[in-house]
C-alpha cells in the first residue's frame, strides 16, 4: 500500500513536470525588475516640458514699422528714419517711401528707438520694445514744422567801438564843470581813427569852459601887463585874448590830431590806477615823453614833443615883435611843455579821477567792471 502510494505521488510530479515547460513557453517572461513601461516609452508631461523649454530659450526675430505724417496728416516721403539699438547692434537707417512708410526687418528683441529727421520739419524721436517674433508697429509719427529762427550777431566796428568811448570821454569834467577828454580809463581803448582824432580835438577848442578859461588867461596877462606890444585896453585885451586862444587852437589840433594821425599814435593818457605809487608815478612822468601808438605799442610821442615845438614857432607870426620867441627859447618852452604835461599826468593818476563824478558813477553802474569811460585834456602850451 505505502508503495502504491509512492508511485502515485511520483507519477503525478512527473505528469507535472512535462505540463511545466508548456506552460512557461506559451507566456511571455517578464522582468520584475525592470518592467518595460519605464524603460520604452517616454513620459508623455516630461515630453511636453521639454519642448517648451526648448522654445523659450529660442528668440525670434521681429520687425519694426511706422507711418510718417505731418501735422495735417500728409504723408512724408523721403524722411530719414535712424533705428539705435544697444551698444552690441548697429545704427540702421532708412527712407521713408511714397506713402510716408518705413520698415526695419530682422531685429532682436530687445528696446530700440528711434529718430527722424526731414527738410522742414524738428526732428522726432519715439522708443518701445521689440519682444521675440513680434512686428512692432510705432504709432504714427506727425512732425512739426521747423520754426524759423535766425540768429542776429551784431558785431561792432573798431571804429563804432572807438565812437562809443569818446562819448564818453566827452562826459569827464573836472568838479562836473572843467573838460578832461584826453584821459581813457579804459585800458584797452580802441585806436582812434584819423576823423575822430579830429573831432575831438574840435570838441576840446570849441568847449564853453575853454572859452571862459582862455578869456581869464588873457586878463591875467592883461593886468601883468604881459606881452607889452599888444598895448591895454579892449584892444589889448583883445589881442592877448586871440594870441592864448591861438595857442589853444595849434597846439590842440597839430598835437593831438594832425601828428598822431601821420604818425598813427594816440593822444589820450591811459590811466593806470594800479600797482605802487613809486610805479604809478614813473609811469605818469614817462608818459610825457611815450605814448601808445594806434598798434598798441609804446613808442615815443613824437606828436606831442613835435607839436609843441610847431605850436612855439607858429606863434611867432601873431606875438607882438618884442616879444617873439628865438629857436632856442622855443625848445626852451617845448621843455616847459613836457614838464607841464608830466606833473598834469600825475594829477591825472592821483587826484583828478576823484573829482570827476561821471567817473565815479559810471564805475558804481557797472558793478566792479573793470571797462570805464575816458577823458582829459592836454594843457595849452606855455610861451
Amino acid at each position: 500500500m505505502r508503495r502504491r502510494t509512492t508511485w502515485v505521488v511520483l507519477l503525478g510530479l512527473g505528469v507535472l513536470s512535462c505540463g511545466l515547460p508548456g506552460t512557461v513557453q506559451g507566456q511571455p517572461q517578464q522582468s520584475p525588475a525592470a518592467p518595460v513601461t519605464q524603460t520604452s516609452l517616454p513620459d508623455a508631461s516630461s515630453t511636453a516640458g521639454s519642448s517648451a523649454q526648448q522654445h523659450s530659450d529660442q528668440q525670434l526675430p521681429g520687425r519694426i514699422t511706422g507711418t510718417v505724417v505731418d501735422q495735417t496728416g500728409a504723408v512724408v516721403a523721403g524722411a530719414r528714419v535712424r533705428l539705435t539699438r544697444d551698444a552690441q547692434s548697429p545704427t540702421q537707417e532708412v527712407l521713408t517711401d511714397d506713402g510716408g512708410q518705413f520698415t526695419f526687418f530682422n531685429l532682436a528683441p530687445g528696446p530700440f528707438q528711434i529718430s527722424i529727421a526731414s527738410v522742414g520739419f524738428a526732428n522726432h524721436t519715439a522708443s518701445g520694445i521689440l519682444r521675440s517674433g513680434d512686428s512692432y508697429a510705432v504709432p504714427q509719427i506727425a512732425l512739426i514744422v521747423a520754426s524759423d529762427t535766425t540768429e542776429l550777431r551784431v558785431l561792432l566796428t573798431p571804429t563804432e567801438i572807438a565812437e562809443d568811448q569818446i562819448k564818453e570821454q566827452e562826459k569827464q569834467r573836472v568838479l562836473g564843470v572843467i573838460p578832461n577828454f584826453y584821459v581813457t580809463y579804459v585800458p584797452n581803448a580802441v585806436p582812434l581813427s584819423p576823423k575822430q582824432k579830429f573831432e575831438l580835438a574840435w570838441k576840446s577848442t570849441i568847449d564853453p569852459v575853454g572859452f571862459g578859461i582862455t578869456g581869464a588867461i588873457a586878463g591875467i596877462q592883461q593886468a601883468q601887463n604881459d606881452f607889452s606890444g599888444y598895448g591895454q585896453g579892449a584892444a589889448g585885451y583883445a589881442r592877448r585874448y586871440g594870441a592864448a586862444y591861438g595857442d589853444l587852437v595849434t597846439g590842440t589840433f597839430i598835437g593831438s590830431a594832425i601828428l598822431p594821425s601821420v604818425l598813427k599814435q594816440d593822444p589820450r593818457y591811459f590811466y593806470k590806477g594800479t600797482g605802487t605809487t613809486r610805479s604809478r608815478i614813473l609811469y605818469a612822468l614817462a608818459n610825457a615823453v611815450i605814448c601808445k601808438g594806434d598798434n598798441g605799442h609804446w613808442q615815443p610821442n613824437y606828436s606831442s614833443i613835435l607839436g609843441s615845438l610847431a605850436s612855439g614857432g607858429i606863434s611867432n607870426l601873431y606875438y607882438p615883435s618884442e616879444n617873439r620867441n628865438d629857436a632856442g627859447l622855443t625848445f626852451e618852452n617845448a621843455l616847459i611843455d613836457i614838464g607841464a604835461t608830466a606833473a598834469t599826468n600825475i594829477l591825472q593818476e592821483f587826484v583828478i579821477k576823484r573829482f570827476t563824478p561821471s567817473v565815479s558813477s559810471r564805475e558804481a553802474n557797472k558793478s566792479g567792471s573793470t571797462i570805464e569811460a575816458p577823458s582829459a585834456t592836454p594843457p595849452p602850451p606855455s610861451h
